[in-house]
């Protein structure tokens, strides 16, 4: 006689007996999903005023540039300690107290950082705050997986849209705060208040994720011992699920393609159309949009045509985006071609995350842990990696690697999900 599933080991939320029509999942804007997006709120407000400033900040310390971009690979050091420890923090602290803890970590990095005299204090700050970044990120995110079921995919992408959507205000106010005299510290230091905010607001949140039953666990304690916990958590801490290989590649590709044109899409304005430095720099608020766009487009997107259909798409559209700003001889062509990137660029990073935690189920805390531990690795390899090329063979001819890496990403969705369905987990 066949082995009776459980409601807890299934993929959609359903009591027994299983239901047989058809789900369509609803996304459910409550406060504790609201309070979430504002965690990555914190983070793209930090994020895309941080990284205008960081010239202005080699030219206040007296520092090259090269040396100034060593701020990069301190946060990439930051998210991969991250990941190391995520799991044992969650184990220790529970989801909800180590939140708390990991925004309060970003309230102190950044203001150590503003404060900082030196490049030997600004590099270490900002790996505490990549460090306390990436653990408030990944725990929003897991919370709104666990809270949201199917409707998972939305929801975060949703919440990497609003952490966009705020990043393209980032920039601007470090252009006014240092038009007014007050200087580029001044917006990036608005993360200090915004961090604090969001952790008073987690720490009034219920102890228990809502959500649809799938995967009830408290969240301000500790893991409870228990039959569920040694039997399922415990097997899928030692091995992640099937897809995840792939999917994992699809990560890698979204991160290279979304950094390396975020850091080196100005180079390839300024030498392909003439424009000046303030036009090219300028341009990078198409990307931007594009990201954010799609972004809140998600839950739509994903109740009509499937997280995995979209994020596939979304590595074809990147290629489209690349092939108008790769041949663009004027600015607004070039403006053109990073909408329609960033439009691809937006889908891919929350949509990859979400899959990987839909089919992660009970081992949800190391499949973030280890996708955080790669997209930081990437952050932090690949800028570097298209930069030598440019300097090698230019940009232009270095960035054919971008179409590249979104064919890679494409298959990496393609396979991880077809290997994930062959073993009942999509």
């Amino acid at each position: 006689m066949p082995r009776r599933v459980p409601a807890w080991e299934r993929s959609e939320p359903c009591d027994d007996p299983p239901v047989t029509t058809p789900f369509t999942p609803t996304l459910r804007r409550d406060g504790f999903t609201l309070t979430h997006y504002f965690v990555l709120v914190v983070w793209g407000w930090f994020l895309y005023s941080f990284s205008p400033s960081v010239p202005l900040l080699a030219e206040d310390l007296g520092v090259s540039k090269a040396v100034g971009g060593l701020h990069g690979t301190a946060m990439a050091a930051g998210a991969i300690t991250a990941a190391l420890v995520l799991p044992h923090l969650i184990r220790f602290l529970g989801r909800q107290r180590l939140l708390v803890a990991s925004l309060v970590t970003v309230a102190i990095g950044v203001t150590c950082f503003v404060l900082a005299p030196s490049i030997a204090l600004t590099l270490p700050s900002i790996a505490v705050v990549a460090l306390g970044g990436n653990i408030a990120l990944s725990i929003a995110q897991l919370n709104l997986s666990q809270r949201h079921g199917l409707a998972a995919p939305a929801a975060i992408s949703e919440a990497n849209g609003a952490g966009s959507g705020i990043g393209l205000l980032g920039p601007l106010a470090v252009g006014l705060a240092v038009g007014i005299g007050w200087g580029w510290r001044a917006a990036v230091v608005v993360a200090v208040v915004l961090a604090l905010t969001v952790a008073f607001a987690v720490s009034r949140l219920p102890r228990d994720v809502p959500g649809p039953g799938t995967q009830a666990r408290d969240v301000a304690d500790p893991v409870p011992e228990g039959p569920l916990v040694t039997s399922s958590v415990s097997v899928a801490s030692r091995r992640l699920a099937p897809g995840t290989s792939g999917l994992l590649v699809a990560l890698v590709a979204a991160m290279t393609l979304e950094n390396a044109t975020t850091y080196w899409s100005t180079s390839l304005v300024l030498e392909r159309t003439g424009a000046d430095a303030s036009i090219a720099t300028a341009t990078t608020a198409g990307l931007l949009g594009g990201m954010t766009v799609v972004r809140f487009l998600g839950t739509t997107l994903t109740r009509r045509f499937g997280a995995d259909r979209v994020l596939a798409a979304s590595f074809v559209l990147a290629i489209a985006g690349w092939a108008v700003l790769w041949t663009a001889h004027t600015p607004g062509v070039a403006v053109a071609g990073l909408v329609v990137a960033g439009l691809g660029y937006g889908a891919q990073y929350p949509l990859t995350i979400a899959l990987l935690l839909g089919i992660a189920r009970e081992g949800a805390d190391r499949a973030q842990a280890v996708a955080t531990f790669v997209a930081g690795a990437t952050v932090g390899i690949a800028p570097f990696l298209l930069g030598a090329a440019a300097d090698a063979v230019g940009t232009h001819t270095a960035f054919v690697a971008i179409p590249v890496m979104a064919v890679l990403g494409a298959v990496g969705v393609l396979l991880g999900v077809r290997n994930a369905r062959a073993h009942g987990l999509l």
